[in-house]
């Protein structure tokens, strides 16, 4: 190595000499020039050369800081965790026995700082060091994601409140972002939820927020629920709570007279609301009991006055066909009556019951008497429900079509004065009357 020249070290803060001397060399090896910095007592302390950059990673993925000096010459790079010192490696060497962790170097330039496999433990700063005297340092952070998770200890289980009460639903979940958590119906219908101090329910699609209040709860409100939890780190997650409102029975039925002819087969309904699900069963004649039960002998011990007739339950078989349908807590309940025949005429109960009560809808099936024209003439004569009105046929001209002479006005007048006779009451707007033309077909009269 042959030296040139000398030369001259400013501080380049104060813009002034630092009074040390340097010398120019020729390195004939590597055919270029350099200045020697270590002559007469000159030393140059190591610097950071830029900042390190925080990262962002999910768990599991691997990050890496990198920390850039220049002017390194006899010092060291440490590695440690800033919020505790823990020393991490120091030079090449790691110091940690966290086997996930690594550091490499480029040309004593470049540290880099490798933490594999990613733990939520994982999340800080981490601080570059060079041993320098005083100490120089940088810092790096680094933020793990973390996918969202429901705890279920802390979140709600399958709840059942009797209506009228009020119910909480609560979903807590973890993750890195905090998680948003929204609550929807599992059926994808709309929410009916309540405007505050308002008995208004309202539609929405979504709630968001872990505690889901339900005021005063209806009917309407149960079903399965569904809290959602995302926090843009995928996957998301979902838990299902399962809301029951129970309140009694209450029955329905939508023909509560029916009447047909002999020979044909009748259907009665009945439409249920109850939760928990109910026991319905059919009764037929006599009073139903306030119990609902007609177990016994007589009047004893069953709610009957002694002598009153004691309803007959009825069973599914070559008679009777019963069927029940439910859609959550609605129902239908239905009673087909086959070859009607005299002995079938009368009363009729549908009885739903459950443990919070009992409800009965009443239905009469009476016998639709229908005379041919044999030995009557030109004329028939159609008496409805055995002679609670008549409605005079006469045949036209062609003999194919039959026209009735009592208008359907005159007919529903006549049936109400002697049903009203019979202490049997109905709302005039939920009453109709279907008359069929055709005898051969064995159709029904039904008032509803």
């Amino acid at each position: 190595m042959n030296y040139l020249s000398e030369c001259i070290l400013f501080d380049m803060n104060f813009k002034r000499r630092t009074g040390n001397l340097c010398l120019v060399y020729f390195d004939e090896a590597l055919f270029g020039y350099g200045i020697d910095l270590s002559i007469q007592g000159t030393e140059i302390e190591p610097e950071f050369e830029g900042t390190i950059t925080n990262v962002t990673f999910p768990a599991g993925r691997e990050a890496v800081l990198t920390c850039s000096v220049k002017n390194l010459d006899k010092y060291k790079v440490g590695w440690l965790r800033a919020s505790d010192q823990t020393v991490l490696a120091l030079a090449n060497r790691v110091v940690s026995h966290n086997p996930r962790i690594s550091v490499v170097h480029e040309d004593m330039r470049t540290w880099r700082l490798r933490i594999r496999q990613l733990r939520e433990s994982d999340r800080g700063c981490y601080m570059c060091q060079i041993n320098t005297s005083p100490m120089k340092k940088q810092i790096g952070c680094i933020d793990v994601q973390v996918p969202p998770n429901i705890v279920d200890e802390e979140s709600s289980a399958d709840i059942a409140v009797q209506e009228g009460e009020d119910a909480i639903l609560t979903c807590r979940a973890t993750g890195h972002p905090p998680p948003r958590v929204t609550w929807k119906r599992e059926d994808g219908d709309f929410m009916l939820l309540r405007k505050p101090g308002s008995r208004e329910l309202i539609k929405v699609e979504s709630f968001n927020g872990s505690e889901l209040r339900l005021p005063r709860l209806e009917r309407r409100q149960m079903g399965a629920y569904l809290c959602i939890a995302s926090n843009d780190v995928p996957p998301a997650v979902s838990k299902r709570v399962s809301l029951s409102v129970h309140f009694a029975p209450s029955v329905r039925a939508p023909s509560q007279l029916l009447g047909a002819p002999l020979g044909s087969d009748v259907q009665l309904e009945c439409h249920v609301e109850a939760s928990p699900t109910p026991v319905s069963y059919w009764l037929k004649g006599g009073r139903v009991p306030q119990s609902g039960f007609i177990a016994g002998i007589g009047g004893i011990g069953n709610g009957l006055e002694v002598g009153q007739p004691r309803p007959e339950m009825l069973l599914d078989g070559p008679k009777y066909m019963i069927t029940e349908k439910r859609n959550g807590f609605r129902g239908i309940m239905t009673l087909l009556v086959r070859s009607f025949s005299p002995s079938d005429v009368g009363t009729y109960h549908c009885v739903s019951t459950n443990s919070l009560g009992r409800a009965e809808g009443t239905l009469r099936l009476y016998e639709i008497k229908i005379h041919g024209s044999n030995g009557i003439g030109d004329s028939d004569q159609l008496n409805i429900i055995g002679g609670l009105a008549e409605a005079t046929r006469d045949r036209g001209n062609s003999g194919s079509k039959s026209v009735i002479k009592s208008s359907t006005n005159q007919i529903i007048t006549s049936i109400l004065l002697v049903m009203t006779s019979l202490g049997i009451y109905f709302l005039t707007s939920t009453i109709s009357l279907v008359v069929v033309n055709s005898v051969q077909n064995n159709d029904a009269l039904v008032i509803r």
